[in-house]
């Protein structure tokens, strides 16, 4: 039986203040891949500052639908999103 690992849904700031949302294993390892630019596309061009916030997900399939509806909020929803997971985390 394969181990289980939690996924984890994670929102990055950015220098030029956007946010970044992305799914991994290892949040704190995948940060800092984006800021070695090996990360995802968007990163190398809008470097992150530091991680906003991150949720822990039942499965990949589940941080992955998570991914989705986060990336389809408006930038001010996002960073009230943020925002409460900080305040209740």
């Amino acid at each position: 039986m394969p181990d289980a690992k939690t996924w984890y849904v994670y929102l990055l700031e950015c220098k030029d203040g956007s946010i970044y949302t992305g799914i991994a294993i290892d949040v704190a390892a995948r940060f800092a891949a984006h800021c070695a630019g090996k990360g995802a596309r968007y990163t190398r061009a809008h470097p992150p500052l530091k991680i906003l916030a991150s949720v822990a997900c039942e499965d990949m399939a589940t941080a992955l639908r998570a991914e989705i509806r986060i990336k389809k909020m408006r930038a001010k929803a996002k960073w009230i999103y943020a925002n409460k997971l900080r305040d209740t985390g």
